[in-house]
C-alpha cells in the first residue's frame, strides 16, 4: 500500500483523546473538527513549573533529493517511544503548499510512520499560514497606503515584500504601482514563499502575544533619504498585525497512526531562518511530555539554544 492507502486504513482517536493523553484539560482545546486542534497559550500558567521532559534533536547535514528522512525517523522514534510505555509527545513543522504541490510532496512522514489526518495536514490544516500571509501583506499594503498619502516617514526605499504559499517563480521579481493613480510610484518589487517570510519566522520565535508585537514592531520595512532605517512601529502596524495572528500563535495538536500526540506548529525555510516548530510548542511539549522528539534543518545548534532560552 501507498502513504495515502496507509494513513486511510487507520481509525483515528477523537482530538481530545489524544489531548487527555497528555492530561490536557478540555478547557484548553479548541477544536478544528474531530481530529484536529488547537491548544491555548493559556495552559502555560498551570503547566510552568511542571519539570521539563527530555529533549530529542534529529537533524541531517545532506538532505535527500526529495527531502526524505527526518520527519519520518522523527515519527518512528516518537512511536517506538510510546510503545514502550513511554510518554513521548511530536514537535514537527507544518508543511508548505510549496512543496506540497511540487517535486517534494508533503511532509507528514511517510508509511506506517505517518501524522494525520495527512490530507489537511499537508493543505488548509487550522488556516496558520494563510494568517501569515494576510498579516505578510497587510503590512505591504500599509506601506503602500502610507507612502500614497503623503510619506511622511519618508520612505526612500521600500525593503519589505510581498507572500504567496506557492512556488510561483513569475512573482519573485515585479513592477508594481501601475495604475497610473496621482501618488501611486511605481517601483521594482517581488514575493517571497510565505514560509521564507519574516513573520513566519518571528511568529515561530516568540513566548507570547506580547512578545510577537514586540518582534513585529521592530521588523525593518525601508529607509528614508538619510538611509536610516524605517520599522513597522513607525506604521503603527504591530497591533493589526497581530490580531491577524491571534490563532495561527496557538500550537496545533494531532496525532500519529499509532496514536502518539503530534504538536505541528509553524514552519520556516532553513536556508532563511531556524528551519524548525514553533518555540511554544516544543516549549509545550516539553511540559507535557517525558520525551519529546523534534527535528531541525541546518540551524540545530541554534535550535536547542533558542528552546532553553526562555
Amino acid at each position: 500500500m501507498g502513504d495515502i492507502e496507509i494513513a486511510r486504513s487507520v481509525k483515528l482517536k477523537p482530538i481530545n483523546e489524544i489531548a487527555e493523553k497528555l492530561n490536557i484539560d478540555e478547557e484548553f482545546v479548541e477544536n478544528y473538527g474531530k481530529y484536529k486542534a488547537k491548544i491555548s497559550n493559556k495552559i502555560f500558567e498551570k503547566i510552568e513549573n511542571n519539570e521539563n521532559g527530555k529533549l530529542i534533536l534529529v537533524t541531517a547535514v545532506n538532505p535527500t533529493p526529495l527531502g526524505e528522512g527526518k520527519t519520518t525517523i522523527s515519527i518512528g522514534l516518537a512511536d517506538g517511544l510510546s510503545k514502550i510505555g513511554k510518554k513521548s509527545v511530536l514537535a514537527l513543522r507544518e508543511p508548505s503548499l510549496g512543496p506540497v504541490f511540487g517535486i517534494k510532496g508533503g511532509a507528514t512522514g511517510g508509511g506506517c510512520a505517518q501524522v494525520a489526518p495527512m490530507e489537511d495536514i499537508n493543505l488548509h490544516f487550522t488556516g496558520d499560514i494563510h494568517a501569515i500571509t494576510s498579516a505578510n501583506n497587510l503590512l505591504a499594503a500599509m506601506i503602500d497606503n502610507h507612502i500614497y498619502f503623503g510619506n511622511e516617514l519618508g520612505f526612500k526605499e521600500v525593503v519589505w515584500k510581498r507572500c504567496v504559499d506557492l512556488n510561483d517563480r513569475q512573482l519573485r521579481k515585479v513592477e508594481c504601482g501601475l495604475s497610473g493613480e496621482k501618488n501611486v510610484v511605481p517601483r521594482m518589487d517581488g514575493f517571497d514563499i510565505t514560509v521564507a517570510s519574516e513573520i513566519m519566522a518571528i511568529l515561530c520565535l516568540s513566548k507570547d502575544i506580547y512578545d510577537l508585537k514586540e518582534r513585529i514592531a521592530n521588523i525593518i520595512i525601508g529607509y528614508n533619504q538619510n538611509n536610516e532605517p524605517i520599522r513597522a512601529r513607525d506604521l503603527k502596524a504591530e497591533g493589526s498585525l497581530a490580531v491577524l495572528l491571534k490563532d495561527a500563535i496557538k500550537p496545533n495538536l494531532v496525532q500519529t497512526l499509532e496514536h502518539t500526540p503530534a504538536f505541528i506548529h509553524g514552519g520556516p525555510f532553513a536556508n532563511i531562518a531556524h528551519g524548525c516548530n514553533s518555540i511554544m510548542a516544543t516549549r509545550m511539549a516539553l511540559k507535557l511530555g517525558d520525551y519529546v522528539v523534534t527535528e531541525s534543518r541546518f540551524w540545530s545548534r541554534f535550535r536547542s539554544r533558542e528552546i532553553y532560552r526562555y
